[in-house]
């Protein structure tokens, strides 16, 4: 490969690094706002499972991200241990969706 053709291969990867990292700051201070954080870490299990870990499970799935909306509204128990996870009514339809997305993407 040519020196320009390296600089221009590093150039996008920064660039795609840049912008999923300037996607996730708005993504993970709704998971804080929304109350998200105080039970999942974004790497590390608290209460629930880590955010990574969920993207991990659910990853390929086609139907994780309407189930994932689904579970994150009304609540549930039995995916990840005994612990349930209480309805999260508080938190708008549209930033449940984005807090999933987001999720689904890490």
């Amino acid at each position: 490969m040519h020196a320009l053709s390296k600089a221009l291969c590093a150039c996008s990867i920064c660039l795609i690094t840049i912008q999923a990292a300037s996607a996730a700051a708005p993504a993970e201070a709704l998971a804080q706002k929304s109350g998200c954080l105080a039970c999942h870490g974004v790497e590390k299990k608290m209460i629930g499972p880590s955010y990574k870990d969920i993207a991990a499970k659910y990853k390929g799935d086609k139907e994780a991200e309407a189930r994932l909306i689904n579970k994150v509204k009304t609540g549930g128990s039995g995916s990840w241990g005994a612990m349930p996870m209480p309805p999260n009514v508080h938190v708008k339809d549209e930033d449940i969706k984005t807090l999933v997305q987001w999720v689904l993407s890490l």
